[in-house]
């Protein structure tokens, strides 16, 4: 059930998300998470969702967005940062790839290195943050909330995120890897709208109050 009117030009990148079938493997993976979220919704409290990759540019940013917009498509409350553990930029690449899915992007201090980005799915609403950040910068959740390490770098070198009453792995390859190919577009976007897909499975299968 759609509860937001979402941009006319990001509906049939939402519809292309929701036909994209999910491998059994990655249910399970993702089955945590839901079950994560599932618990908060029965006891009417707010999910709080940090994802956390290294350098929060491009991986954690996509989660971020897509499992906000997920959230509210759904009707679900939850909040959803991202964070790393070292400050470098929203990806340009990342960031172009986010407006070819239908996203309006407005930059915010255009001459920093590390510019922040005010994200929409609707004309009206809420704007999503986008900017890099430490895991525990300030418009993060303190406490109560899940890590979800969307890296291996990440994962592996962190055994311990402060605040975090849960850590739930969801590891994505890096489209970094394709930086200055003839694939780079299409890999950022390869890896945008898997990480959409899987949002969008995770949030479909949460049940809300009757």
């Amino acid at each position: 059930m759609q509860n937001i009117e979402l941009l006319p030009s990001l509906k049939s990148t939402i519809e292309k998300v929701q036909a994209q079938p999910i491998l059994e493997e990655r249910k399970q993976t993702l089955q945590v998470l839901i079950n994560y979220i599932q618990e908060k919704v029965d006891i009417k409290e707010t999910a709080h969702l940090n994802f956390i990759c290294t350098h929060n540019s491009r991986r954690s940013q996509f989660s971020q967005i897509w499992a906000q917009t997920a959230a509210d498509y759904f009707g679900i409350l939850v909040q959803c940062y991202s964070g790393g553990v070292e400050v470098t930029a929203f990806n340009s690449r990342a960031v172009a790839s986010i407006k070819r899915s239908g996203f309006n992007a407005m930059v915010e201090e255009q001459e920093s290195a590390n510019p922040t980005y005010k994200l929409r799915y609707q004309a009206q609403g809420k704007a999503i943050t986008a900017f890099s950040k430490l895991f525990d910068d300030p418009i993060n959740n303190s406490s109560a909330f899940a890590a979800i390490m969307t890296c291996a770098h990440a994962d592996d070198n962190c055994p311990y995120i402060p605040g975090a009453e849960s850590r739930i792995p969801v590891r994505y390859d890096d489209p970094k890897a394709f930086d200055d190919t003839p694939l780079e577009a299409e890999k950022y976007d390869e890896r945008s709208l898997q990480i959409a897909s899987e949002m969008f499975y995770v949030f479909s299968q949460i049940q809300l109050p009757a």
